[in-house]
Order: C-alpha cells, then sequence, then structure tokens
C-alpha cells in the first residue's frame, strides 16, 4: 500500500509539472558578489535576540523588534530592554509565530501598532492573524483583531505586513505548500491583501468585497514601495520541490488584481494571463523583506546570506534591473553575517539589518541573533 501511495504521488508531481509553464529570467544582468558591501561600515547594534522578524521605528525615537517565540521587544536609545514590550500566545513551529510588525501611519496621534502571527485553536487548527495593539509607551495592549481565519501551518504562512503610501494595510501570506489556494479567490491563502487601518475593506479593491490586492503567490516575504513611482514591490520565495522545481525566487511588481501566477507558472515566461516577476534567481535565494534606500531596492536574504542591492530604472511602463550586487556575501551559500530576515531605514538615515540564525537553518554565532547597523560613509 505504501509504495502504491509513493508511486500516485510521484505521478501526480510528473503530471502537474507537465503542465506547469516554466520561464526564464527576465533580468539581463548577473549577480555580482560584493563580500564588503560599497563603502558602508558596519556595527552590531542590537543583540541577543531569539529569531527576530520585523523591525520598526516610532517617531519619538524607540524601536520594536519581533521574536519569533512571540516576543515584541522595546529598544530605547539603542538598548534592548530586558522586559518584552508585549508578550502574544503564538504558535511557534517550523516558520509560525509571531512575524510581521507595522506602525499606524497617523502614530503617535492614533497610538497602535499591528502585529501579525501565527496561533491553534482549542481544536488544533492553526491560523494566522493581524491584531492591533495599543501602545503605551514601555507596554502594548490588545487593542482589536484586524482580520482572522487565515490557514496557517509549519510553512508558508506568509508574514510581512507594511502600509503602504496610501495608508492601506498590506499583508503577505502563503499558500501554506497547497498551491492550489493560491488562485482561489475564495480563500486568503497565497495572496497580498489590503486592508484599512481599522481591518474594514477598501472600496476600491480590486475584487468586491474582498481584502485580496493580487493572488497566485507562493510564499510572499517582503514588501516596499518605490519612494517615487509609489508602485509596490514584492519578494517571493520559489518552489522547493514542488512538482519538481526548484529555485526561482522572485522580485515582482504588484498591480492591483494581478495574478503571479502560482502554481501554474514559475519564472517569467511571458504568458498574457499572469504578470511576470522583474527579478528571477534560479538558484535558491530566497528573499525576505526589503526597502528602497537612496533609489535602490536592498533585500535581505535567507539561505544566500546576502543582503541584496537592486539597481532599477523605469523605461515607460516597465522596469528594468540595471545591476544586481550582493552585499556581504561569498558565493551563493555563504555570507559574513548568515542568514538575514529584515533590512529596515532608520530614522538616523542609516540601514539595519536583523540576522535569523537561530531560526533552525543557520548556523548561529556567539550573541545571535543580531541587528547590524550599516553606515554608508561619505
Amino acid at each position: 500500500m505504501k509504495a502504491k501511495l509513493l508511486s500516485s504521488f510521484a505521478l501526480l508531481t510528473i503530471l502537474v509539472s507537465c503542465f506547469q509553464i516554466v520561464g526564464q529570467k527576465p533580468q539581463e544582468v548577473e549577480d555580482i558578489y560584493l563580500p564588503d558591501g560599497e563603502n558602508v561600515q558596519v556595527s552590531v547594534w542590537i543583540d541577543n535576540l531569539e529569531i527576530p522578524w520585523s523591525l520598526v521605528f516610532l517617531p519619538d525615537g524607540r524601536a520594536l523588534v519581533s521574536e519569533r517565540p512571540g516576543r515584541i521587544r522595546l529598544i530605547e536609545n539603542g538598548k534592548l530592554l530586558p522586559e518584552p514590550y508585549m508578550q502574544i500566545d503564538v504558535k511557534h513551529f517550523g516558520e509560525g509565530g509571531l512575524m510581521g510588525l507595522a506602525v499606524h501611519p497617523d502614530f503617535p496621534q492614533k497610538p497602535f501598532i499591528y502585529a501579525m502571527y501565527t496561533y491553534e485553536t482549542k481544536d488544533g487548527k492553526i491560523f494566522n492573524r493581524v491584531i492591533r495593539i495599543k501602545d503605551n509607551g514601555k507596554s502594548g495592549t490588545f487593542d482589536k483583531v484586524i482580520i482572522d481565519s487565515i490557514l496557517g501551518a509549519r510553512f508558508h504562512n506568509g508574514g510581512r505586513i507594511k502600509f503602504g503610501p496610501d495608508k492601506m494595510l498590506y499583508i503577505t501570506t502563503g499558500e501554506i505548500f497547497k498551491g492550489e489556494l493560491a488562485q482561489d479567490l475564495n480563500s486568503l491563502n497565497g495572496k497580498i491583501l489590503r486592508l484599512t487601518p481599522d481591518g474594514e475593506i477598501p472600496k476600491d479593491n480590486p475584487f468586491p468585497n474582498s481584502p485580496i490586492y493580487s493572488y497566485g503567490h507562493r510564499n510572499p516575504q517582503g514588501l516596499a514601495w518605490h519612494p517615487e513611482t509609489r508602485d509596490l514591490f514584492e519578494s517571493e520565495h520559489g518552489p522547493s520541490g514542488e512538482y519538481g522545481r526548484f529555485g526561482h525566487d522572485e522580485i515582482n511588481v504588484i498591480y492591483k488584481g494581478g495574478n503571479y501566477g502560482w502554481p501554474k507558472v514559475i519564472g517569467a515566461p511571458g504568458e498574457k494571463d499572469y504578470i511576470d516577476p522583474i527579478v528571477v534567481w534560479k538558484d535558491a535565494t530566497p528573499p525576505s523583506g526589503m526597502t528602497f534606500y537612496r533609489g535602490d531596492l536592498f533585500v535581505a536574504t535567507l539561505r544566500s546570506e546576502a543582503l541584496i542591492r537592486i539597481k532599477i530604472r523605469k523605461s515607460g511602463d516597465r522596469y528594468k534591473v540595471t545591476r544586481i550586487e550582493r552585499w556581504f556575501a561569498f558565493d551563493n551559500r555563504r555570507g559574513k553575517f548568515g542568514r538575514l530576515r529584515d533590512v529596515v531605514e532608520g530614522p538616523d538615515g542609516n540601514l539595519y539589518i536583523l540576522t535569523s540564525n537561530r531560526d533552525g537553518r543557520g548556523s548561529p554565532q556567539p550573541g545571535d541573533d543580531k541587528i547590524y547597523k550599516i553606515v554608508f560613509k561619505k
């Protein structure tokens, strides 16, 4: 019976892969390795964190960082406070737990923080939700649930939340290794969602009475808005064995109502029904959090242990990638600082990167996990 099941699964994988459309990489440039970065100085800002996931800065100089086991930690005057800002009861397993943080766009007049996390019900079901937290200075208290009942699992929970220039909350959700959910507009999984700060569905969302903004995503991990065009960019993990495929990690430009193809297409095949990525790495380069800084897109990557700088210019209605640099990496598997989960610009104009070396997939060094500060030399 076991042999029959295995052979049936293998047959299904072959059949699905035969119908999957595989495209090439869209960028014309090759990655350049810069183990020391370019004209920067790097120092440890905060250390001894446990699997930090998201870092946000508050207007008064404080910063908050989420730790995947369920703690939000407070940083004041460059020091990590010993007591958690808030403890959340999460389901911490695999890639699940406390993930993204976001700050209300009208903070501190509206003193709210947002958090996304995985949890387990009493009957053993796994979900993800986003909650709103009231800031009390040294601590936070639960305010309300913004969205709930997003299917959760050990892997592919998405987890990034950010406010856009339109003051709407964008939420990335993974397809929990069930690829068909990404194409199902009745499912919240494998999507980018868009809500008001109060959790309402905006009237100008692309699908009636739905929080879905775009779909066809496998495991979206990063969001960033171009500083001039205000277009939304997204980072996404490609397959890790499904349908016999590997690699093909992506950077996408997100358009309202767009279908990004998973699991029907990978790479950039140019199929009219799907939107192609602007970057595809055929070798696994799992991208995570990202931000635009000085006009370039900086992307934290996990297994490839690099901070990637992507130079982009817009030509007509399309973006062209002109250069890709892998900072702090020696090759596509080894970097100076290990796995990188997020990159954020601080109020001081410097970049900050979070390591993820204690997540069970890295090689922790003394003091891990850390937040590094990157100062650009003049």
